[in-house]
């Protein structure tokens, strides 16, 4: 149960986690469907879209741990791989972006646009095309900045003739207890609306009722 003003949750007297435990256990292992999600990928993906893909699912992020002797490390192999060489080692991008925490990256793109004098994403934009440049780039924006990133992601599902409900649903849930009203702000500056009103418009029922609830008060 979620408190009126959308500060927390609260678990219902009567309620037992067990069996809603089970079945998210059983859908993160592919228990539920017969498969499980690196399988997938790797069946439907090929080369360095889906070593990315993989890496990125493995990935152990501790938010905050910068490793400060390897900032600069990381910096000029990045740029060793791309801007100083013909070609691109994309092996090298892919192991520093996929396995490098947040905050860790944050301090190499600041080195990386001292050693090139240019952005790292305006690099991976000259050194690689198609699925692996997208994915590239969205690692960039997500770790320069994860709210707007994630508001735009909300915004992009909730648009056109129906709505990425995939999407809307993992985003809200995860992020409800963490910043969501933080990235509510930030939706508001790139929708003109309130995510609740985005919410009220585009779905409906039990579903509507469940994102309203999550979201909270619009205050």
């Amino acid at each position: 149960q979620r408190d009126e003003d959308g500060s927390s949750v609260r678990g219902a007297l009567s309620f037992d986690p067990t069996p809603d435990a089970q079945v998210l256990y059983k859908a993160m292992k592919g228990l539920e469907y017969g498969s499980n999600l690196e399988e997938d990928i790797k069946s439907d993906t090929s080369g360095y879209f889906e070593r990315i893909l993989v890496c990125l699912l493995q990935r152990d992020d501790p938010r905050c741990y910068v490793d400060s002797a390897m900032v600069l490390q990381d910096a000029q192999a990045l740029y060793a791989a791309g801007e100083k060489i013909r070609g691109t080692d994309e092996i090298q991008f892919i192991t520093i972006l996929c396995t490098r925490s947040a905050t860790h990256l944050l301090r190499v793109f600041d080195e990386y646009q001292k050693l090139a004098s240019k952005s790292l994403e305006d690099s991976i934009r000259s050194e690689t095309h198609g699925s692996l440049e997208d994915a590239m780039l969205a690692i960039g924006k997500e770790h320069r900045t994860p709210l707007l990133f994630t508001a735009k992601l909300i915004n992009v599902s909730l648009q056109g003739a129906g709505t990425c409900d995939g999407t809307l649903i993992r985003v809200i849930v995860s992020r409800s207890e963490i910043d969501l009203n933080l990235i509510k702000a930030e939706f508001l500056k790139i929708a003109g609306k309130s995510l609740s009103t985005m919410i009220l418009e585009d779905t409906s029922g039990d579903y509507k009722t469940a994102l309203l609830n999550l979201c909270g008060s619009d205050k």
